[in-house]
């Protein structure tokens, strides 16, 4: 007889009693050490008497059977053991209110830590009610076998579905203390052993992950992927088998969170016990000088004191615990005295350097760190696409459909840059920003692991939604990073270059996918096995956002960009039909960059049916040419980075949906390899337009750039409407190639933009790029006020076409231009020397009437 019970009570009990003696010592060490109780103390003893019903519940059933096969188990027992697996899932889902109890963090975190409880509430809550009546009527999860009449939802689809939302929590337990604790200006030693005591988070996510694999091998197990089982339908079902070491990891899982929870409590308690383990050996725990060096002053706060946190507790401890074993105690460091030190005092805050004033060769570092993240969602979209067509084969989803899987991705575009992106970008900037949306990136990636298993087209619009708005949010901040970084006239190459950096993820990613992750994905239970993948992906996304945390993210605040437009100030604000026309071309860029992004869309989606109508007879499959196709994208934006050196950027996006427009025509007109060229051809001329669209439209923006960013960003979500209306067209008239007319007539409304660009003069001065267009380095004045006599010169654009023609060199900054003294004291008293004719046009901008003009260049 196979007994899995000897196993699950040896490991429930020794975790239970481990835990226990983690709490007791925690109390001895908050009343007697640190001597005062708060009340994450009270909530983690409730939680310890939750524990206790919740592993009694565990030993009982499994002394009523748990852990043996169904043939095994008594009759008589069989009632005891379904009251007792009731009782055991209501208390594992209460506990998840509780345990989380180190959320009082400081005020840069705090935000962070009250939405980790609220989404730890909200979901404890939820699942505990959902458990407690789970059978309708409830009286039908107590019954041996269920009544006809009686309905009960599967207890390990509620355990699948909320696997996320517990990931989610471990991680953000797990990484939200580090940064804070990193910077903090303690010895190393010291720094060390905090770091580590809040990074015992990590055994906690591990064991989540380990219970949640063994809650998926047993709902594959008993196949309930495709089919609806309640709890107590045990015939042929075996469920006590199979769910004895889920619910033992769930066990396990519970009191190792405990046991994380009590240990930063615990450090006072050491440190007067042990107190060598926080001596640093260098000497920084000795004796400081009677007058030890003051830290810089910055504005305290009441409400950011640490007085009332645990990690101020944990540091004074260990400080006064220092002191108690030194000879000498006269006098305290900088450190021990909480009641007058605030936050701001032992964290560093290094200033962010200004993204406006890097010359070309200082931009390449921080541009090369930002396209790591268009590598990321261009990867993520290429696996969402294969990922969504096997699950579309396995449910037998229809068309409509599919095409709404795809909507939901990008609706995401529509809620998330104006909701939370701009409002994150505008507030804290774009390190903030990256991090924000690869957080949430992690997060709908996360849900895709009970989706896969439960195969439920709700999760799957939930997951995809999720990932959308992540990858909206970075998005908001990511072009007009690469825009804004580095000198103006070359944000239209940077950004076309992290653009073609996005495109081979798209196709690395499929075939990847493809040919590796989902080569064998014909079922449930394989697709299943693509979801370590996703948690691969989330993991990955979460450490890239404390990389960013650490890294020094060049910003640009609001002021500098107004600085930096009113350079161009009379070109910015010329008028076009009564409006400035800075805001007429960021207008018709939203519109046309909303229509450019529908068109690429809709072709995308309907490409392998143009294949299908228009060269039947071909021997590659969809997908070989989907790849092809991707290359060629990400080839084409390349080449538009290469050509904007020598023409101007609104040349080559009115040569670009010149070309789109033709060739969409001719594929409504060609058959066979024809056909499959003027496609390929299309993908070529839409390539690099989305990048231009964007630099472009931003210029001249000013304090306004971030919200301009983010409007930009919201057009992108013109993906999800006008594949319908394609589909719906190709239905009605049975006829892919006349389907087509919808992407023409997308692509020739688009191309209102380029031709208000090179029609109109007053926009053609706006847009075309200038040399040396970013905010100069500060240099040593003897007044840091400017002169009244000092008259700033306009930007002018001299070139008439791309980059290489002008006269200057890519890479290295010419000298600074020289700026216009006016010398308004007296016409007569001295002869100054006059400015000559070549001087003058080397300027390019008339002077007001002045008596005498005097050039002078700065001093390096």
């Amino acid at each position: 007889m196979q007994d899995r019970r000897p196993e699950v009570l040896v490991v429930s009990i020794t975790f239970f009693v481990l835990a226990s003696i983690f709490v007791a010592l925690r109390f001895v060490s908050r009343i007697w050490i640190v001597r005062r109780l708060a009340l994450h103390d009270y909530l983690m003893l409730l939680a310890w008497l939750i524990d206790f019903g919740f592993s009694f519940a565990l030993f009982y059933a499994t002394g009523k059977g748990l852990g043996l096969h169904d043939a095994d188990i008594p009759v008589h027992d069989r009632a005891s053991l379904s009251r007792a697996n009731y009782a055991f899932t209501v208390l594992y889902s209460s506990i998840l209110v509780f345990y989380l109890t180190l959320t009082q963090g400081e005020k840069v975190f705090r935000y962070a830590n009250y939405a980790t409880l609220v989404v730890v509430n909200v979901a404890g809550l939820a699942l505990t009610f959902i458990n407690i009546f789970q059978c309708r009527p409830v009286a039908a999860a107590f019954a041996t076998s269920v009544p006809v009449n009686a309905h009960c939802t599967d207890i390990l689809t509620l355990y699948l579905s909320s696997s996320p939302v517990n990931i989610i929590t471990d991680l953000a337990i797990l990484f939200l203390p580090n940064p804070i604790l990193t910077r903090m200006r303690l010895p190393r030693k010291q720094k060390i052993i905090l770091v580590v005591t809040f990074s015992f988070g990590f055994f906690v996510a591990v064991v989540d992950v380990i219970r949640i694999a063994y809650l998926q091998d047993a709902a594959t197990s008993r196949e309930i992927a495709l089919r609806q089982i309640h709890l107590q339908n045990y015939e042929g079902n075996d469920f006590a088998w199979y769910a004895s070491l889920s619910f033992m990891w769930s066990v396990v899982e519970v009191n190792v969170s405990m046991m994380c929870a009590c240990v930063p409590s615990l450090k006072p308690l050491v440190a007067r016990i042990l107190p060598k383990m926080i001596r640093d050996t260098d000497g920084s725990s000795q004796n400081t000088p009677s007058d030890p060096p003051q830290l810089p002053s910055f504005p305290a706060r009441p409400e950011t004191a640490v007085t009332s946190n645990d990690l101020l507790d944990v540091t004074s401890a260990l400080e006064a615990t220092q002191a108690d074993t030194e000879a000498n105690t006269t006098t305290l460091t900088s450190t021990s005295d909480p009641r007058s030190m605030t936050f701001f005092d032992f964290v560093n805050m290094k200033k962010p350097a200004n993204m406006l004033k890097l010359s070309n060769k200082e931009s390449i570092a921080p541009n090369a760190i930002t396209t790591v993240l268009f590598f990321l969602w261009g990867f993520a979209y290429g696996l969402l696409d294969v990922l969504n067509e096997q699950f579309q084969q396995i449910v037998r989803l229809d068309t409509w459909r599919s095409i709404g899987l795809h909507a939901v991705y990008f609706g995401g575009y529509l809620v998330a840059p104006p909701l939370v992106g701009r409002i994150v970008l505008k507030h804290w900037g774009f390190k903030a920003t990256f991090i924000t949306g690869l957080c949430v990136y992690a997060c709908g990636s996360l849900i895709f692991w009970p989706s896969a298993v439960l195969t439920s087209y709700s999760a799957f619009l939930v997951s995809n939604f999720i990932v959308g708005c992540g990858l909206a949010i970075l998005e908001t901040a990511a072009n007009p990073f690469i825009a804004l970084c580095g000198p103006l006239e070359n944000s239209e190459i940077r950004l076309n270059i992290s653009q073609g950096v996005q495109a081979v993820g798209t196709v690395v990613s499929p075939l990847l996918a493809k040919r590796v992750l989902f080569r064998r994905v014909t079922d449930v239970s394989s697709l299943v096995d693509v979801q370590w993948t996703y948690l691969g992906i989330a993991l990955f996304d979460v450490l890239l956002a404390v990389v960013f945390y650490y890294l020094p993210i060049p910003e640009a605040s609001d002021e500098d960009l107004e600085e930096l437009a009113n350079r161009r100030r009379e070109d910015n604000r010329a008028m076009v039909l009564g409006i400035p026309v800075v805001w007429v071309t960021l207008a018709l860029g939203i519109y046309s960059q909303f229509f450019y992004v529908a068109g690429q869309e809709v072709f995308s989606l309907s490409f392998p049916s143009l294949i299908s109508a228009g060269y039947p007879q071909t021997s590659l499959d969809d997908f070989t040419y989907f790849s092809i196709a991707r290359s060629v994208f990400a080839v084409g934006r390349f080449l538009a980075a290469f050509l904007q050196w020598f023409l101007k950027p609104r040349w080559i996006l009115l040569l670009s949906y010149i070309g789109m427009i033709v060739f969409s025509a001719l594929c409504m007109t060609t058959t066979g390899p024809s056909a499959v060229a003027m496609a390929m051809m299309v993908f070529l001329f839409e390539s690099g337009a989305f990048s231009i669209i964007f630099a472009i439209s931003l210029r001249g923006t000013g304090r306004h750039t971030k919200t301009a960013g983010s409007l930009l960003t919201m057009a992108i979500t013109g993906g999800a409407y006008f594949p319908f209306a394609q589909y719906a067209v190709q239905r009605a008239r049975n006829s892919v190639p006349i389907s087509f007319s919808v992407l023409v007539a997308l692509f020739a409304a688009g191309a209102l933009f380029p031709i208000y660009l090179n029609l109109v003069p007053a926009a053609k001065k706006q847009v075309d790029p200038v040399p040396n267009e970013h905010l100069r380095h500060p240099r040593r004045r003897r007044s840091s006020r400017p002169k009244p006599t000092v008259l700033r010169r306009e930007k002018a654009n001299p070139s008439q076409g791309g980059v290489f023609s002008r006269r200057r060199s890519v890479l290295l900054d010419p000298d600074p231009l020289p700026t216009v003294d006016l010398d308004l004291s007296s016409p007569y008293d001295s002869q100054p020397h006059s400015c000559s004719e070549s001087s003058q046009d080397q300027i390019g901008m008339s002077l007001p009437v002045v008596p005498e003009v005097q050039f002078q260049r700065p001093q390096p």
